[in-house]
């Protein structure tokens, strides 16, 4: 890889690029044009994960899929988890692809299996048929699911990227309200089209994402590991929408090779019988690297990330979200149409206030979101949990109180949306170093897929056997995410390059030398400018931090 570019401009100009830092929330996103339109559109991958999971729903309550498909409440809950059972294999195997052939490339590999499967359970015949198609289905939107949010968060600067990691929850739940409304539409259909319809119309959009990522740029700093500078350059430029020679592009492409360097050299120290080895070669050092996620500075951060993606699911929203209609019966109210209607406002609130994050996230931080969403999961979801434990043997007589169950619900739905549900993808985004990042994702993500299993498994069976107390189960749990908020770090503007002065790492005296030299030669050692003193405490802290 080339230590240096012709395009770089000279040290004497060097500044901080926190200099060149813009706006935050809604206008810093449109003083990026070119950034937000690249990030949208990666989010269609979230789309494809929200209507997925969302259109099982109402398809489960259709006449013709149950007279095609007769499943027992095991069954029903095995049809709707399998999916996120090939959720958490895609979620695994993607960092390897992620590394090897670029988040770009691997989002258009996951949308191709995402098609195959869609035409799978759409042209089902048999359940083997149907649960062969939502597992691969699965496989490719739990790669997606890591992909979208990494390569969002490569793309964007520090003072918009939490908005526009957060562009990925935006897109689920706007991909679970137009399932809710697309099954709501077609439950009238006399025929198999019924719930065939549902299925098919995911196809369309997995061709749009395939072929329209092609017109977007790689990741630049994925370009940057595979050496091809002036190509990240290039695309940084574009994103920026300043010239190459810019000093905010300068900065940017000079702390991203910082990055790359000290990686590559710290892997030239630690495995130099494996650099430039050929193929199992990497694969070793490949499996070195999921052994660096458990070393000082590593171990917290995988715990937080895989802690937050838990607390993401057994707060119990997709126990809501996969069986809306059924906790909407639950909750008293009678008749399919209006069981599914109360679920479509599930869809619209949880799209509506996922806008709260992309506006406001990097204004407020990551922390304040959560403890005050747990607070009102916690105060929403014992309300329900009481409601329905006092009146769930007599709803005829008690209507009111069920559609004061219903009413908490849209309140629990409405913290989840701003807070739990897009910081989870945007925090496991953003706090892993380069070189152990797409892993690192890969382990988080697959985490929150287990959990999604089990939570989308159990459900209907908790419903029918132990009733109200499902909600009491899942109480119990906004109550742990809470306190668990009170020890996770705020990572509101940092960089992705700074992320070792909150958590640690980097921390070995060898490692500290190693990374002033790498900086030495990047930089230059003559007309470099001095470090700023918030710059020099953040490598104090590289130094000093602890492990966890």
């Amino acid at each position: 890889m080339k230590e240096s570019n012709e395009n770089a401009f000279s040290t004497e100009d060097r500044v901080s690029v926190h200099e060149y830092r813009g706006s935050s929330g809604l206008k810093g996103m449109l003083e990026n044009p070119y950034v937000l339109a690249t990030a949208l559109f990666a989010s269609l991958g979230g789309v494809l994960f929200g209507y997925d999971q969302g259109v099982i729903s109402g398809i489960q309550e259709m006449d013709t899929f149950k007279a095609r498909f007769p499943m027992n409440d095991t069954e029903n809950g095995f049809v709707v988890s399998i999916l996120t059972l090939g959720c958490w294999v895609g979620a695994l195997i993607v960092g390897y692809f992620s590394d090897k052939i670029g988040r770009k490339y691997s989002i258009v590999l996951n949308g191709i299996i995402f098609i195959l499967g869609s035409s799978l359970q759409g042209g089902a015949q048999t359940v083997s048929y149907l649960f062969a198609g939502r597992f691969i289905a699965g496989v490719a939107i739990g790669g997606l699911s890591m992909l979208v949010p990494l390569y969002q968060s490569e793309i964007s600067p520090p003072e918009i990227r939490g908005s526009l990691v957060a562009l990925q929850q935006l897109s689920i739940t706007f991909g679970i309200l137009i399932s809710y409304f697309i099954d709501l539409g077609c439950q009238y259909i006399p025929s198999e089209a019924q719930w065939r319809v549902p299925f098919c119309i995911q196809i369309a959009l997995g061709v749009i994402l395939v072929i329209g990522i092609f017109f977007f740029p790689f990741s630049p700093r994925w370009l940057m590991t595979k050496g091809r500078d002036e190509e990240a350059l290039q695309v940084l430029s574009k994103l920026r929408r300043v010239p190459i020679d810019h000093p905010r592009v300068q900065e940017e492409y000079r702390d991203i090779k910082v990055t790359v360097v000290f990686e590559e050299r710290l892997d030239q120290q630690r495995f130099p019988d494996l650099v430039n080895k050929g193929g199992m070669a990497k694969v070793k050092m490949g499996c070195y690297g999921y052994m660096d996620l458990l070393k000082r500075g590593m171990r917290k951060r995988l715990f937080i990330a895989c802690a937050i993606q838990f607390f993401q699911q057994f707060v119990g929203i997709n126990a809501i979200i996969y069986y809306a209609p059924k906790v909407m019966q639950s909750l008293g109210l009678a008749g399919g149409s209006v069981s599914l209607l109360a679920t479509g406002v599930i869809g619209i609130i949880n799209f509506l206030f996922t806008f709260v994050t992309v506006l406001f996230l990097d204004k407020f931080g990551r922390k304040k979101f959560l403890m005050t969403a747990s607070t009102g999961l916690t105060i929403a979801m014992v309300i329900v949990a009481a409601i329905v434990g006092t009146y769930e043997n007599d709803w005829p007589n008690h209507t009111r109180e069920g559609w004061v169950a219903v009413a908490f619900i849209y309140i629990y739905i409405a913290n989840f949306a701003y807070s739990w549900g897009p910081i989870g993808w945007v925090y496991s985004a953003e706090i892993f170093p380069l070189r152990i990042r797409s892993k690192a994702m890969s382990i988080s993500t697959s985490a929150n897929w287990m959990c999604n299993f089990i939570v989308g498994l159990i459900t209907p069976i908790m419903l029918k056997s132990i009733k109200f107390y499902t909600y009491v189960f899942f109480a119990i749990f906004c109550v742990l995410s809470l306190l668990f908020t009170f020890f996770i770090p705020e990572t509101k503007g940092r960089s992705l390059e700074d992320m070792d002065a909150i958590f640690g790492g980097q921390s070995a005296a060898e490692d500290a030398v190693l990374l002033d030299q790498v900086k030495a030669e990047i930089y230059g050692q003559q007309g470099a400018t001095k470090p700023s003193s918030s710059q020099q405490a953040y490598e104090k802290q590289e130094i000093a931090e602890g492990s966890f």
